[in-house]
């Protein structure tokens, strides 16, 4: 089997967030089972050195985006058993950052159309095309509607993972004609319009053959007009090829036994090297080293999604109990700023880094007792699964992939790999940091069998990969 995997980022070569995570680990994981696999990227500017000195060119030719004809170079980098594919044009990719751009519509036209004529070119026709968020959403669209003609693409079967469907590329109707180079049937008709513009994931959801999420709760979540952000209705009608498959987080990476940058590495069975990360973390955040006091920590975008606003409501409140709080992370300004009079106002109970590293973020997740994230909304979420790895426990608003992969804590069982609170308001995400600081200092030894719970869950590709591959052999059969 085939699979080509079209992504506007990936790690290790350039990423902003879990999409990166995802094309990053998940062709390796299917790479493993047999499959041969193709990763499609645009060549951005900031790929590190040591992976461009690596790299051979295969082909140069010409795409038409609309009445331009814009050069395509493609470069070809082989790792982890995957061959990944960079399409090289400076006029669209030699930028500072991957998004933000007044063009991006015109960029990531571009990329759509020079990846499919690619195939061809490279000799790499896949029996599917995975494509992952509206960057790569109009794939579906094109194969049947400008590329139908093509004989060797009349086979390839289509997968659509919506990461976050917050991010739709709506655009004015004209692209169809000046970039694309297709007729707007298909929005006039109600297909592929939104709002009187041309919706690229909506068209991705209706043309694809199947279209996925990141954990079973989105999957359902984003069915609902709360959560749907206006596609709520297009994914109830398309639902019976709606899947959820949790995502899975590097075990190689975000490994305590092996993990260069903490202090002492540990494991499930021995746990002595995690009193040492959490007295080296103090040391470096510049809170008191005491063993005693719960560390509760963050790492993350400060914004309202990830419910920041919560925060900041009982961040005075909270640091009243004996603890200390971490938070790592940039994002809205007026919340930064928040966070930084907090820290100077109580400097032995809170630490505000407003900034990105991910040594420290590696060294928050081994060496914090407890990890809150209260978003709104998460369509998945890795960090609460890095936590868990790293035996600390994760506070929840059970939504989407939180609700999916932490288990919340019963008081009366004394089970759990976590703690949780299902309405979203300050007073109950206080209520569950109440309830985990309570187990922390009166209930030792439950404290240390949640631990173990947690560090025992299987957050790995593994399993996620199989469900993937199941999904690409059922398209397969079908195509037969």
């Amino acid at each position: 089997m085939k699979v080509l995997f079209a992504s506007a980022e990936c790690a290790p070569f350039f990423k902003t967030g879990g999409l990166g995570d995802v094309v990053g680990a998940l062709p390796k994981e299917l790479a493993k089972k047999g499959v041969e696999v193709a990763v499609v990227l645009p060549l951005h500017k900031t790929i590190p050195t040591e992976y461009r000195d690596r790299f051979e060119h295969v082909a140069s030719f010409s795409v038409d985006v609309g009445w331009r004809n814009q050069f395509c170079g493609i470069e070809q980098l082989r790792l982890d058993q995957v061959t990944y594919y960079f399409i090289d044009n400076l006029y669209y990719f030699d930028r500072d950052q991957l998004y933000g751009f007044y063009d991006d519509g015109e960029r990531f036209a571009y990329f759509q159309l020079a990846l499919i004529e690619m195939l061809q070119v490279v000799d790499f026709i896949p029996d599917i095309i995975h494509v992952n968020d509206y960057h790569t959403a109009m794939i579906p669209f094109l194969l049947k509607e400008k590329y139908h003609w093509v004989s060797a693409y009349q086979s390839i079967r289509t997968v659509l993972t919506i990461h976050n469907i917050e991010f739709q590329g709506q655009y004015n109707p004209n692209i169809l004609a000046d970039l694309f180079g297709v007729g707007d049937g298909r929005y006039h008709d109600g297909t592929i319009r939104f709002h009187n513009d041309v919706n690229w994931l909506k068209a991705g959801i209706v043309y694809s053959n199947y279209v996925n999420t990141v954990s079973h709760s989105y999957a359902g979540e984003i069915q609902t007009a709360e959560f749907g952000n206006g596609l709520d209705g297009i994914l109830r009608m398309e639902s019976g090829k709606l899947r959820g498959i949790i995502n899975g987080i590097d075990y190689e990476l975000n490994n305590p036994e092996t993990d260069k940058v903490l202090a002492a590495n540990f494991s499930q069975q021995d746990l002595a090297g995690k009193k040492v990360c959490k007295k080296e973390l103090q040391n470096i955040v510049g809170l008191p080293e005491r063993e005693d006091v719960p560390i509760i920590a963050v790492v993350s975008r400060l914004t309202h999604q990830k419910g920041f606003h919560l925060v900041l409501e009982e961040l005075e409140n909270l640091l009243q109990y004996d603890v200390q709080f971490i938070l790592l992370g940039t994002g809205d300004p007026a919340f930064e700023h928040q966070f930084k009079l907090l820290s100077e106002w109580y400097p032995n109970k809170c630490a505000a880094h407003l900034t990105f590293d991910l040594e420290l973020a590696q060294q928050i997740y081994a060496g914090a007792d407890l990890f809150l994230m209260p978003s709104k909304f998460e369509p998945c979420g890795l960090s609460q699964m890095i936590a868990m790895r790293y035996g600390t426990l994760p506070v929840v608003h059970e939504i989407g992939g939180l609700k999916d992969t932490v288990k919340p804590y019963n008081p009366i069982e004394k089970t759990g790999t976590g703690f949780g609170f299902s309405i979203f308001t300050p007073f109950y995400m206080m209520e569950a940091l109440k309830k985990a600081i309570h187990v922390y200092q009166e209930e030792k030894d439950v404290w240390q069998q949640l631990i173990q719970t947690a560090m025992s869950q299987d957050f790995s590709w593994t399993s996620s990969s199989e469900q993937y591959l199941a999904l690409y052999q059922e398209l397969t059969r079908d195509a037969m």
